[in-house]
């Protein structure tokens, strides 16, 4: 490993490996990425499959209120977004927030940032890839899942191998087809709404406030949901790794955050606000079949199961191809700051095909591990992880609560994106994820996956601070 800084460092320093050679003076990352592949990736990779499936549980929880529930966690996601944007916008890395942390907090921030957000976009390609292997078994029944999960994982490795170009257009596509289906989900939902479709009639708030009214289960039932709904965004950061991959990349980081409001609150809580006005939040097709479809059939839109299996199976896909592009890129800039083995920093055509090989390792052995060990090993690498998205945010906050204030004295040219209601809106960002923690602390399930994630964080923590004393007493001989 080579020598990394011991200490926070002014935004002007240079740590960005896509414009530096990084430490072994080779080349570079490309700029392949052209803006309509950053646009439709911002406005696309919103739409996961978190939304499609994971919003059932948090309907059970919530009812009606879940619609509350997504408001509050989205808020919440805005202000992390328009952080990182900030950030993003005045220094473009591929490393972004690990960048961010490293300069403005300590190396040993990056680090255990950058490895432990990683670490959780490997783990959720094996746990999408499998996801995506059940749909295919279901519509081929003489098939093994593993042999879907090859074929993906070769498939979005050779993708991820070649030009950056390759992947922009893979997400392109993927993204135009889950925002196509979310908006005439949406078209659907309100012409119910009014009563417009034949055969259907204005359901008015008899939904909203029946069975059990907005609030049925009570403000426990709404902090479930607030967790759930939480987890349901977590992926959004990687359009500001995929940004430092542009020809433009304050240009592309500004456009996708100044929109992640309104796409948030049309996609996310526009569509739970759907679901539980045109139907009963406690009907058992939901449960059973997934809220969007569950909506689909009451609507008796033909082979509405198939239809949004065919979506799911989209969102699946593509957060395997995104969740490799990320880590990959995450690894590469961790590396490239001498924070990991040097030998998997080389980079040829543009890009980091050794990072790219161990991401797509490291995913292919957890899904190993889900077939051999699914209740032990694999449900471990789950629970690492579960709240690392929390710690990413965290550091986030913290790192653009001190980048701010050097900005503003030393290159203010530099604030394209600014955060609103600077210091105020960061400190509530921060009381909130603080918020969300104490919440975790009091599910069984959830707390598992938070002292899983605290050991997995302190164990990096103590990696990094060590690498970085070390460096220090170095420096100082």
């Amino acid at each position: 490993m080579n020598r990394t800084p011991s200490s926070a460092a002014s935004p002007s320093r240079s740590a960005d490996p896509v414009h530096d050679a990084g430490h072994s003076g080779g080349p570079s990352l490309s700029n392949g990425l052209k803006q309509r592949h950053l646009s439709m990736i911002a406005l696309g990779g919103v739409i996961g499959a978190g939304l499609f499936v994971g919003s059932r549980a948090g309907i059970a929880a919530a009812g009606p209120s879940i619609v509350l529930a997504y408001a509050v966690s989205g808020a919440l996601v805005m202000l992390i977004m328009r952080m990182l944007g900030e950030m993003s916008a005045a220094n473009p890395a591929s490393g972004s927030f690990s960048v961010h942390a490293e300069r403005n907090i300590g190396s040993w921030a990056g680090f255990t940032v950058g490895w432990m957000f990683t670490a959780l976009l490997c783990v959720a390609v094996a746990a999408e890839a499998l996801g995506a292997a059940d749909i295919m078994t279901q519509w081929f029944p003489s098939t093994q899942p593993w042999m879907w999960v090859l074929l993906f994982m070769v498939v979005f490795t050779a993708t991820n191998l070649t030009a950056v170009s390759n992947f922009g257009e893979f997400e392109f596509w993927f993204a135009a087809l889950k925002v196509v289906a979310i908006a005439l989900f949406l078209v659907l939902g309100v012409l119910a709404i009014f009563g417009v479709l034949p055969g259907t009639h204005a359901p008015g708030t008899s939904h909203l406030t029946g069975n059990g009214g907005f609030l049925p289960h009570g403000a426990d039932g709404l902090m479930v949901g607030v967790l759930a709904s939480v987890f349901a965004y977590g992926g959004l950061e990687t359009v500001t790794i995929a940004a430092a991959e542009s020809k433009d990349p304050v240009r592309g980081v500004a456009s996708a955050v100044r929109t992640a409001m309104w796409r948030i609150a049309l996609f996310y809580v526009g569509s739970m606000a759907v679901i539980v006005t045109v139907i009963p939040w406690s009907a058992p097709s939901i449960a059973k079949s997934g809220p969007y479809v569950a909506v689909l059939d009451y609507l008796k839109i033909p082979a509405a199961g198939q239809i949004m299996n065919v979506v799911i199976l989209v969102a699946l896909l593509s957060a395997v191809n995104a969740n490799l592009y990320g880590s990959s890129r995450m690894a590469y800039s961790l590396i490239s700051r001498g924070q990991g083995p040097a030998v998997l920093g080389k980079v040829s055509g543009g890009v980091p095909r050794h990072a790219v090989l161990l991401c797509s390792a490291f995913g292919f052995l957890a899904v190993l591990f889900s077939f051999l060990w699914p209740t032990t090993l694999f449900q471990w690498l789950l629970n690492m992880v579960g709240a690392a998205v929390l710690v990413v945010w965290g550091f986030i906050a913290v790192a653009q609560l001190r980048m701010r204030r050097q900005l503003e004295r030393e290159a203010p040219e530099k604030l394209v994106v600014k955060m609103w209601a600077f210091p105020v809106l960061t400190i509530v960002a921060l009381v909130g994820i603080v918020g969300v923690l104490l919440l975790m602390l009091r599910d069984d399930t959830q707390r598992i996956q938070l002292l899983f994630t605290g050991g997995f964080g302190v164990v990096l923590a103590a990696i990094g601070l060590a690498r970085q004393r070390a460096l220090a007493r170095s420096a100082g001989r």
